[in-house]
């Protein structure tokens, strides 16, 4: 099971760069590519919130769950 983060189709979506997300929710650029390319283990509660705040979203637009099958049956 994992969680796949759609944060690039959002800022597609929204026709924003990632550079301005970064500035208008306060984290580095760095940090937010990380969030993006699902590289780490969370996302803080306030963090969600901001990105969902300027890019007009829910977390579900952002987040997915993606459970893994059993190819062995």
């Amino acid at each position: 099971m994992q969680i796949i983060i759609n944060l690039d189709v959002m800022l597609a979506r929204r026709k924003m760069r990632l550079k301005e997300l970064a500035v208008a929710i306060g984290i580095t650029e760095q940090a937010l590519s990380m969030i993006k390319t699902n590289k780490v283990k969370g996302v803080r509660f306030t963090t969600l919130v901001k990105i969902c705040d300027v890019l007009d979203c829910q977390p579900g637009d952002l987040l997915e769950f993606v459970r893994e099958t059993n190819d062995e049956n």
